[in-house]
This record gives C-alpha cells, sequence and structure tokens, in this order.
C-alpha cells in the first residue's frame, strides 16, 4: 500500500452510495456472537458452512463458492519471496523482481485458459516499471465485468510478502481455482496485478486513463485487496456500507467477524483510481502502519497500541509476517464475492463435460501426435460440442476427426509440427463450445530432432536495427553521445544515471534441442565514477530468474572486454535473457553492451 495522506471524498462517498448493483438477494448475516476468532497465525478449523448459509433449497452462489486452499495461497506467497531473494530482497517496479513476479503468474493464469494481457506503463510510471497484467476469464456476459485487483510491486526497501503479495497471492489462488471449478457464468471475471502502487498509484491510474468510455462502462465493480494478512490486523472494507462492498460484508458478518470501514487505506492504493473514474469500488485489507485500539483488540484478539503490520515497508515483510487466519477469511471473501457477482445462479439446463486423454504429448520437429477428446453429458440433454485450440506455437496445426461431437462422443486430436517448429514445451487451450463452453489444457513438448545445425539466435544483437524485438528500458538502445559502440554506430548504454535505477534489457528465443552447446557472447563496457573496491553498482545476466553472473563497478575499464556464458543447460528450453544494471544513489557507473550473439553448436 502507498504511504500518502488518506482523501476525504464526501461527493465520491455519496456516488457510491448512490451507485446501485444487481446483486442477487443476500443472505441474512450471522449473529454478532459469532465463532470464536482464532489468534493470528494459528491454524484454522473447518467450517460448517450450512450453518452460515442455510439448508441447501436456500443456497446463493456466494455460498457455492469454493474454499479456497490457503495453503495454495501460502505456496505462491513463498515463490514470491524467493523471487525477491534472488533479486536484491525486493519485487520493487522497475526491478527484475517485480518482471519475475509478472511472469511466475502469467504463466499459471495462461496454462489455466485465461486471456493474459501485458499491458506496458507508457506515461505516468517510474522509470523503467514493469507492465501491468490482466486476466480475463472468457466466458460471461462481456458487457458485464467484476473487476478484481492488487498491486504485484513492493517497496525497494523489502520483498512485500504482506504489502502485497497477500492480495496478489490471494487473487492468483481465485483465478485459478475459478478456472478449474469452470461454473457456467453470468458475467465477465477480470483480475488485475498492478504496476508501481507504491510509486503513486501509477499503474492502476494508467490502465483506468486507458480505457475507452465505453470499455469503463462495462465494469460494474471494482474490488481491490492491499494487505490482507497484517499479522496484529483488523477487519477493514473500502466503503462498507456502499452498495459494492455487501456481499464481501455478507460473508465476514457470516463468521462474525464485524468489520469495520477501512479509513486508514482511504486514496491509499488502486481502488482509488477507479474510484476517480465514478466506478464503484470496495475490498478487504487488515492494516498498516496505524495502531489497533484496545476495543479492536477487545473484539478481534492481537495487540492494543500496537501497529497492524509491524513490518509494513521494511525488509521484514517475509513470510513470517503473515496471519494465516486473516488470509483465509479474506481469500475465502474474495470468493464468495466473485461467485455471487458473476457466476450464474442457475446449472445449465444441458452440461457436459470435456477431458483429453493423454493431456500431455511429446514430438520432434516434423512429426505429430494425438490426443483423444472425451466428453460427456451432466446434465440434461445432449448436445452438438464443437471443437477448438488455442495457444499452439509456430509451425503447429490441430486439427480435430471429427471437429464437433455429440456430447458423449469422442474426437481425436492431432498436433501436427513442422520441421522448422521451434523446440521447447507448450500449453495448449483446447476449448468445446455447445450451448456452454468447457476447456481443458494439453501440454506439447518438441523435442528436437537430434542433429544439429549451427545457428545465432539473438536478433538485432547488434542494436543497428532499432530496438525490436528487445523489451524493457529500449530507450537505453542509440547512437548516444557519451559513449562509442563497439562495432556500427548503436549499442545499449545501461545505468550511468549516478542515482539510485534500474535500466533492463529482455529478449526471448527458443534454444534448439538438437545441439550440443550454446554459448552468450556480449562486448561489455563498464566506466565509473566509483573509487572504492566496493561493488556498490551492479551488472546482471539473467536466464529466466536464474542469475548467470554478477559484474560491477569494480570491474570498470578502458574499452570494451568481450565475455561469454555457457547456455548449454538451456537447450530445448524457451528462455528469457535479461541484462539489468543497478545503480545506488550515487557517482555514475555506465554498462555498455554490443553485438551480443547466441550461437548453438
Amino acid at each position: 500500500m502507498l504511504r500518502r495522506l488518506a482523501v476525504a471524498g464526501v461527493a465520491l462517498a455519496a456516488t457510491l452510495q448512490a451507485a446501485v448493483l444487481t446483486l442477487a438477494p443476500t443472505a441474512a448475516a450471522a449473529s454478532q456472537a459469532g465463532p470464536p476468532l482464532h489468534p493470528p497465525g494459528t491454524a484454522i478449523p473447518a467450517v460448517d458452512r450450512a450453518a452460515h448459509h442455510g439448508p441447501a433449497t436456500a443456497r446463493t452462489r456466494a455460498a457455492d463458492a469454493p474454499d479456497i486452499d490457503v495453503a495454495k495461497v501460502q505456496a505462491h506467497l513463498t515463490e514470491l519471496n524467493a523471487i525477491a531473494t534472488r533479486n536484491g530482497g525486493t519485487r520493487k517496479s522497475s526491478g527484475q523482481g517485480y518482471r519475475d513476479s509478472v511472469a511466475y503468474a502469467k504463466a499459471k493464469l495462461q496454462a489455466a485458459g485465461y486471456t493474459v494481457t501485458e499491458q506496458p506503463c507508457t506515461s505516468g510510471c517510474a522509470t523503467g516499471a514493469g507492465p501491468n497484467l490482466i486476466a480475463e476469464w472468457p466466458q460471461g456476459d462481456a458487457t458485464k465485468v467484476y473487476m478484481f485487483g492488487s498491486h504485484l510491486d513492493s517497496v525497494g526497501a523489502g520483498p512485500g510478502i504482506n504489502d502485497n503479495g497477500s492480495g496478489s497471492a490471494a487473487l492468483l489462488e481465485t483465478a485459478l481455482t475459478l478456472a478449474q471449478q469452470h461454473p457456467a457464468m453470468a458475467a465477465r471475471a477480470r483480475f488485475a496485478w498492478w504496476t508501481d502502487e507504491e510509486q503513486g498509484l501509477n499503474g492502476s491510474d494508467f490502465y483506468v486513463n486507458s480505457l475507452p468510455s465505453t470499455e469503463r462502462s462495462k465494469i460494474k465493480a471494482y474490488y481491490n485487496f492491499d494487505m490482507i494478512a497484517s499479522l496484529n490486523g483488523g477487519y477493514f472494507i473500502n466503503h462498507l456500507t456502499s452498495a459494492a462492498a455487501q456481499p464481501m460484508k455478507a460473508y465476514w458478518d457470516s463468521l462474525g467477524l464485524q468489520p469495520e470501514e477501512n479509513t486508514e487505506g482511504a486514496g491509499r492504493s488502486d481502488d482509488y483510481s477507479f474510484e476517480q473514474a465514478g466506478i464503484p469500488t470496495s475490498g478487504y485489507a487488515m492494516g498498516a502502519s496505524a495502531r489497533k485500539t484496545s476495543a479492536q483488540a477487545a473484539k478481534w484478539g492481537g495487540t492494543a497500541s500496537r501497529a497492524y503490520d509491524s513490518c509494513y515497508h521494511q525488509s521484514c515483510d517475509t513470510t513470517s509476517n503473515i496471519n494465516t487466519t486473516g488470509l483465509n477469511h479474506s481469500v475465502d471473501g474474495i470468493a464468495a464475492t466473485l461467485w455471487k457477482l458473476a457466476v450464474a445462479d442457475t446449472t445449465p439446463a444441458n452440461d457436459f463435460s470435456l477431458a483429453a486423454g493423454p493431456a500431455t504429448g511429446s514430438v520432434d520437429p516434423g512429426g505429430s501426435a494425438t490426443s483423444t477428446l472425451s466428453t460427456a453429458t451432466t446434465s440434461g440433454s445432449p448436445q452438438t460440442v464443437a471443437l477448438s485450440a488455442s495457444g499452439a506455437p509456430a509451425g503447429v496445426t490441430v486439427s480435430f476427426s471429427p471437429a464437433s461431437v455429440t456430447s458423449g462422443g469422442s474426437s481425436t486430436m492431432t498436433l501436427a509440427t513442422t520441421s522448422s517448429a521451434p523446440p521447447g514445451t507448450y500449453t495448449l487451450t483446447v476449448t468445446g463450445t455447445g450451448s456452454v463452453t468447457h476447456s481443458t489444457p494439453y501440454t506439447l513438448t518438441i523435442k528436437g530432432t537430434g542433429g544439429c545445425t549451427a545457428q545465432q539466435l539473438l536478433v538485432n544483437g547488434g542494436f543497428e536495427n532499432g530496438t525490436s524485438p528487445w523489451t524493457g528500458d529500449t530507450g537505453a538502445i542509440g547512437a548516444q553521445a557519451g559513449q562509442s559502440a563497439h562495432s556500427g554506430s548503436r549499442f545499449a548504454w545501461l545505468g550511468g544515471y549516478g542515482s539510485a535505477a534500474t535500466d533492463t534489457l529482455n529478449q526471448s528465443v527458443t534454444v534448439p534441442a538438437g545441439c550440443g552447446k550454446a554459448t552468450l557472447t556480449y562486448w561489455l563496457h563498464i566506466d565509473t565514477e566509483e573509487t572504492d573496491r566496493v561493488a556498490y553498482d551492479t551488472f546482471k545476466v539473467k536466464v529466466g530468474s536464474t542469475t548467470l553472473t554478477t559484474l560491477s563497478n569494480t570491474a570498470a575499464s578502458s574499452g570494451y572486454t568481450q565475455r561469454t556464458l555457457d547456455l548449454t543447460p538451456y537447450l530445448g528450453q524457451r528462455i528469457t535473457l535479461t541484462f539489468t544494471a543497478t545503480e545506488d544513489s550515487s557517482l555514475q557507473t555506465s554498462f555498455v553492451i554490443d553485438d551480443a550473439t547466441l550461437q548453438t553448436g
């Protein structure tokens, strides 16, 4: 959560109060004398949901929401913490730790069948800030969108596991559970992980301001989750009495949690960007640096006169800084809200299931793999199901025999590859469309032929042909005064600011499996104003999240030095190669790259 003055919004509050959301009737709130609360971090006993929601004949969509496995949410937090550890202890928006966090979430969402978009923040964000990550479940009425968001970046001082790995991991597991459950949808569910929140809500501001008015009008409500596992936390809801908040409040009321208005967080997180655009908002929070009152400690447990999160914006905000009980109550409330708003309240009269067997295949380029797609009628009458597939790489075609079946029947899916199909592992989404739509994943591995054609894989490694296909801080590429090229006239100049900054360049390539060796070669010139033999400013080369080498200002010298790295362990894989320069707060160090190649042989 961004540290800033809270914003009073009388007119805004009136607007939100007046907003009318089309909600299904909410079950009556439970008595305030609810189940006993559990101290932060303790194990959570199973909840008898029927006792909260009434008999099956009166169940609502929220009552049908799944109990999200908090252990899986914690597994995402463990990975986010590990990403930060590999990247200097932080996942700040301008660093590789943030980009690795985006890649982690993106891979899981794509494999689950989401439509996933990385949205670069091209204005208003900090220099080098990574992209927003947007994922939409491609079912339901596209004119009615319920959006759930959290910021994925941390402050520079720490890994940001409560602030805001907690919201990000909870949303990720909720999204994956929705894909796994695959209910019939009445509206679209859209998830967002924001960049650069800690620098001023910049990623969400950019997203909202980029939306055409017709697209804004489709968003019926936005729900924000920022710090939902504070160790000494309370149970807070944004705009507690608004129409948007009612499904969230109903769930916490059903647990006897007696939530309060989130006054500390007003105007301080990404929901404010949506509020400013007139979109109804709500969300959960458990508190930041404000102190718990005696009345709150009596109601929720914990320690009075102590901060809700004593590790707020500090290096101690790790996986040890997580209130498991609060996290569990929050993520289940997110699922209950999503099911209430976006999931259809009736089972389709006619429904079917879809499965692939086998669900994986492995071929050499030029070969083919087959899988049997089986369908079954799960309710009502059989229906015609049209089959399709998405996510296949270049050089792969997918066909079905037959192309459509009556539910209960099966079809043979054939995946044919050309000799030039790039080796690697790809997750395809196979979709069956009838009166409803279902999908199932299929994983294809292209192995390579066993022979080797020596080739140079990097494109525009000398930077002479514009910036494509490099991504990241491509403004570093050019013919700039103050440095010179190793050959030609252009180069990539990372760093050189003399202030705290990070520059990153990325390129994704497929390293063929048939060769015995892959070697990265690049020319690097380092010059610096640092005089101590201390590594203040660094240059790293990474494949994915793995750092292959780290150099610093201590390696400065006149002219270019040729450097090589062995990438043979990555044969047969699709990789992202990253050059990253990081400077401290004073005295410039420039890392100038030219003539980079990735040669197989």
